[in-house]
This record gives structure tokens, sequence and C-alpha cells, in this order.
């Protein structure tokens, strides 16, 4: 295709869709969407939990939203950016809903709202019970399919094209080997996280950040990569990815307990504080899941049909059998730096949902902050493409790039602090992963199980100085050795993966504190030193 588009959108979950049907509905700018599996085939179709909004006329709703979510954020959350989200999220719900989303109602007709892990009330919209992110997907790829000007399905972005320092396209491979490039006025990265870094996680295996590699490879700046939300309750079960066993059970009264049947632990805390309580029970317990029991909960088949689907796929009777559960990779909270707008350091390229850092979700993302972030930012991209802007400015998360001083806003870092946690030790070898390497494993996905081995033992929910540097040593080797499979898509994910994985590593070293989602062994402390965003900039910075 020769002629340049005002807007590639680079994947097809709900912060790359709302921007597609945005700019095309609104504006009337020429739209392209680009995602490597089918258009509906995204992240967001596996989200469970719901929309967080202060939907309703209690005045104040909104700022205890902006509450919750700063606190959960651990001191990183950026305010400005914090405020944009909980301020514009409910005109944003009810774009989506005039776009023909359903979400569940009582008898009444009020929106049935649930309440979550961090949250301080109900606020949480759900859709078929725990089938939110299928029904949100089902809307926006409906109105996606009437309004984009073109789509490209099954089709790998390898590298942004640059010139004269603008952002202006993509070069991408077809599933045939075709290559191509795309020219494009702007490109927004919606290409989501990066959960397959992980050997056990709830993201689907499409989920390899090749958005934040293509950025980090550019120079592009990203940051706060080190937190890895993990969420508590994935069912321990060999199919992957985990079913999701969502934070909405706990919030109407499903509870953990431990080898002995011990309740251990305040299940509606942050998602940080219940996996890290969870695996420190699970190695002093020596085992490799715990309970979760949900025999308490009334007509559970009409509440959760999702989750009840796959329960009965399991052999599992949630009215009577506790259900197994383990911590599993979930939600990368950082990525690449924007502003309020959507703007990254490099002009003309734009990013919006997991693969932004847009400072919202700080060191630890709230439940159900997640779509709403998408919902709300990739729209604010578009007004502002539209509008002419063409340049980052130092608002929100680029504060950290562009300067600005303030706690949580970037600067420079210093300071250590010393000690051990009692009783903890790196999680066991025997991590039990997707596919098992075996010389019948084709070379990349032997790769692929090997890093995701050394990340899920290094620099999963514990990490230490030690586990980070035998990790970081295994990714240098699994890099070199995916650098010569050529391009099929296999090699490419694990070259992607390997390179979001050493910048994960670089902040996590950096980062010798314990803070939200990331948690080291030798640093267990808070320290105000660290109250600031660690920016990588460059490949090796």
């Amino acid at each position: 295709m020769s002629e340049t588009l005002d807007l590639l959108v680079l994947g097809s979950g709900v912060a790359g869709l709302s921007a597609a049907v945005r700019a095309t509905e609104r504006h009337g700018l020429s739209v392209g969407v680009l995602t490597k599996a089918e258009l509906h085939q995204a992240t967001t179709r596996w989200a469970q939990g719901g929309v967080a909004a202060a939907l309703g006329e209690d005045p104040d709703a909104i700022d205890r939203h902006l509450a919750d979510t700063l606190a959960a954020g651990a001191g990183l959350c950026d305010v400005a950016a914090t405020r944009v989200l909980v301020d514009e999220g409910p005109d944003r719900v009810y774009d989506l809903i005039a776009l023909g989303a359903q979400f569940d109602r009582d008898a009444r007709g009020e929106y049935e709202l649930a309440t979550e892990g961090g949250h301080s009330e109900p606020r949480i919209l759900h859709a078929g019970g725990a089938a939110t992110g299928v029904e949100v997907e089902r809307a926006l790829v409906v109105a996606t399919e009437r309004t984009a000007a073109a789509l490209w399905e099954f089709s790998f972005a390898l590298d942004l094209l640059v010139e004269d320092g603008r952002c202006v396209g993509v070069s991408s491979v077809e599933a045939d080997g075709t290559r191509r490039e795309i020219l494009a006025r702007n490109v927004l990265l919606a290409t989501g996280g990066a959960g397959q870094l992980f050997s056990v996680t709830t993201n689907p295996l499409e989920s390899t950040g090749d958005g934040i590699a293509m950025a980090v490879r550019a120079g592009v700046a990203v940051a706060d990569v080190e937190f890895v939300q993990f969420h508590p309750t994935a069912l321990h079960h060999p199919q992957m990815p985990r079913p999701l066993l969502s934070e909405a059970l706990r919030g109407h009264g499903a509870v953990l307990r431990d080898s002995d049947g011990t309740r251990f632990v305040d299940e509606l805390q942050p998602r940080d504080v219940v996996s890290r309580a969870m695996t420190r029970t699970m190695i002093e317990q020596d085992t490799d899941h715990l309970w979760l029991d949900a025999t308490g909960l009334e007509a559970f088949d009409e509440r959760f049909p999702t989750i009840a689907a796959a329960l009965d796929g399991a052999g599992l009777d949630p009215a009577k059998d506790w259900l197994p559960v383990a911590p599993a990779a979930h939600y990368l909270c950082g990525g690449v730096v924007t502003d309020l707008d959507g703007a990254t350091a490099l002009p003309g390229l734009w990013a919006a949902g997991e693969a932004a850092c847009t400072g919202v979700h700080g060191a630890n993302r709230l439940a159900s902050n997640s779509l709403l972030e998408g919902m709300v930012f990739a729209p604010r991209a578009v007004e502002a493409i539209a509008g002419g802007k063409s340049e980052a400015e130092a608002a929100g998360a680029m504060r950290a790039v562009l300067g600005s001083a303030g706690p949580g806003t970037g600067g420079t870092i210093g300071g250590t602090i010393g000690g051990t946690i009692g009783g903890l030790r790196p999680p066991p070898d025997d991590v039990p992963t997707a596919s098992p390497p075996s010389a019948e494993l084709p070379p990349a996905l032997a790769l692929r199980a090997q890093l995701q081995r050394a990340l899920t033992r290094g620099a999963g929910v514990l990490r230490s100085a030690e586990s980070l540097s035998e990790t970081r040593t295994v990714l240098e080797q699994v890099d070199a050795a995916a650098a010569g499979l050529g391009v099929g898509r296999d090699a490419l994910e694990v070259v992607n993966l390997a390179t979001v994985g050493r910048a994960l590593l670089r902040s996590a070293s950096f980062r010798e504190e314990s803070r939200g989602a990331h948690t080291r062994s030798d640093f267990p402390q808070t320290k105000d030193g660290f109250r600031a965003r660690i920016v990588l900039d460059s490949p090796s910075s």
C-alpha cells in the first residue's frame, strides 16, 4: 500500500480499536489496523475483572477512585494522569455502551457493580459475569470492521520506520514471508503487554511485548517495566494461558486457604500484597499451589458462567471443591513512556494501553483499571493527532523524560538498603512450564521455554541481585541464539521477549528496594530515594 495513512494502529485490543473507531467516526482520518493474529484475538478478550469507573450521581465517587488508584500504585502514580483516568473514565464507558457493549444489570435494570481488591467500594462493571473482555472486544471489532480503511491480520510488525527524527510507519512481514513497509503520519503502539515472559501466565500466546521491543530498539524511552503484576488466583492447571479465577470471586466472598485449610491473607488487598503472601506461604509449605474456597458463593453458574465453564472443563465443581490456584504473570505496569495525550519521545509515535507507561498504574495497577486506561488514553491520542500535535509535552509520565522535579516523576535515584526477608528463598527450579523443552520442540519454542523458566525463577514474584544476574546471562544466550533463526514469527517473538526481558532486568537490578509489584528479597524495604521512575532510553541504558 503506497498511500500514507493518517494513523496506523498496531494491535487490536481495547486501546487500539478505541483509537481506530474514534479516528474514523469523529475525525474522518484514514486509519489502518495491523495485528499479528485475527482482529478479535487480543489480550482484551481475556479480561475478566471488568471496567472500573465512578458512575452515578455521587460527586465524591471520582475522588475515591483516584485515592484507591494512588494507594495501589505505591507512591509512583502520576497524579495528573490518574486524574485524567478517573475523570474521563465514565464518559468513555458510556461511549462503549453507545457502540453496543452490554454490561450486567440487576432486576431493576441498574448496572451491577462489584468490589475487587484495592477498591474501597463497588465500582466494577462486568459483562456476562466474567466475560467483560469478550464483550468489550466484540463491540469494538464490529465498529472497526465498519470504519477502518485497511486491516492487516496475521501481519507481524518488525520495526519502526524513522526518518529525520520522526516515526513514519513500520516494516512488517506477512504470514507467507512477504515483507512490506506501511507508511503513516502517525503510528499508535497498542500491542499489549509481555506476559509470555513467564512460564505461568494468564496472557495469550501473542503477548510477547512486540511494541515495547520495537520502541527499545529505536531508542524510545520506556519506564516502570520492572513492575510486573502477578494475578493471585490463576487456576493451577496444565492449560496455558492459565484460566483466570476473577478477582470478582473474592469480591463476592471467596477466601484463600493454605495447605492446612487455614485462611492466611485478606483477599481484598491489592494484588501484589496477595501474590506475595501466597508465594511466601507456598515456599514455607513447599507446595506449588494453594486453594480458593468459593463453596459459599450462591448461584455460581449464573453469576460467573465463563469461569464455571472453565472449571467444569477441569473437572471441578466450585460448589463442592476448593479450587487450586497459584500466582501467574498478568499485567505489565510500565511500557513506552507517554504524556497525557499518548505522545512518546519520538514524534509521530504514540502509545496506549498495556504497551504504554502513562503513569496511572505506578508500581502496581489497581484491579480493573486496565481496560479503562486503554479506553481513556487512546481516544486522547486521537484527539491530539486530529488537533495537529507534533511532539510530547512534559506532562504525565513524560515528565520523567523531559524533566520535572517531584516525587514519582523521575530524576536521580540513589541509595540502597541491605537486609533479608526471614524464611524466604528463591523459587524452586521445577517451576511448571507450558511446554517443557525437549529435543522434539522447534528451536524457537525451546528457546522461548528456556527464557520463560529463567525469568520465572529469577525475576518473578521474588527477586534478588543474584537471581537477576543469573537470569540476565540466560537471556543473553537466548537472544544470541534466536538472532540466527530467521524471520519466522516464533523466532521474532523470542527476540522481542528477550529485548523486553533485558529491559525488565536492568530496571529491577537498579531498583534496590521493594515497592508494589517489585519485590527484592535482598532489599525488602521501600525507600523514599526510589520514589521515581527508572527510564531506559536506549537498548543498553
